[in-house]
């Protein structure tokens, strides 16, 4: 008899739940065919650019960057940016596997963990792929919130790593949010969307405390402000 045949059975407690049967379809779905969705979107909407210089001086300058993205507005900068061998920091939960297959689909690398789940080992690795001059991009407010709440990771890494911050994000003309807490967006077919740069932000090494925050609410308040530009940008024209 082996130690095998001797061993106590795991409690019901102490048992891997199974996933419910919706949520497994649901996940086989997203992770087959969410790329193409995306990639449907993205034909049956008219793209434009603002700010897209502000991407180009860096690209150009080879300065290393991090594209800072609102959870609920990934889906325009997945699409912009697809194939460019970005390095995109996508939490370990069972959400972020299916937004990660999807990546690699679409010829994005990911980079898992988040500030509540691996978020040391992922920090290591980004820093690594930023001083080899790689593209890269975390969602600050992912990856459960609170929605626009800028978290420190990414300006603790551009400290580390000499990075650019480079906000952006995206609005459209009919857009559809999800009642999901980030207010996921996706542009209606046929309406028109807008993809806006900030200015990069370059981050002082010797921040601390007080002055840490501080910046921490400067870029912050920067991500709203360009926020608030897109959504207001079809009503102005």
């Amino acid at each position: 008899m082996s130690s095998e045949d001797l061993a106590v059975p795991a409690s019901p407690q102490e048992m891997p739940r199974p996933q419910p049967l919706k949520k497994r379809l649901v996940f086989w779905l997203a992770t087959r065919l969410g790329w193409l969705l995306i990639l449907a979107l993205g034909c049956l909407t008219r793209l434009r650019f603002v700010g897209r210089e502000h991407f180009e001086w860096l690209r150009d300058n080879q300065k290393s960057f991090i594209f800072c993205i609102w959870h609920g507005k990934i889906l325009i900068p997945i699409l912009a940016h697809r194939r460019e061998n970005v390095h995109a920091m996508v939490s370990l939960h069972v959400d972020g596997e299916m937004i990660a297959q999807t990546l690699h689909r679409l010829g994005i690398r990911t980079i898992r963990g988040s500030s509540t789940r691996g978020a040391q080992r992922a920090a290591v690795e980004m820093i690594r792929a930023l001083k080899t001059a790689k593209i890269c991009a975390i969602m600050p407010d992912g990856p459960n919130g609170p929605r626009h709440f800028f978290k420190p990771g990414a300006i603790t890494i551009a400290q580390k790593s000499g990075a650019y911050l480079l906000p952006f994000t995206f609005a459209c003309s009919n857009p559809f949010r999800f009642k999901s807490w980030d207010r996921f967006t996706i542009p209606l077919p046929f309406s028109k969307s807008v993809a806006v740069y900030g200015e990069p932000i370059a981050v002082p090494a010797d921040l601390k405390e007080e002055a840490f925050e501080n910046f921490r609410l400067l870029v912050e308040g920067k991500m709203l402000d360009l926020e608030k530009y897109a959504e207001l940008y079809f009503y102005k024209k």
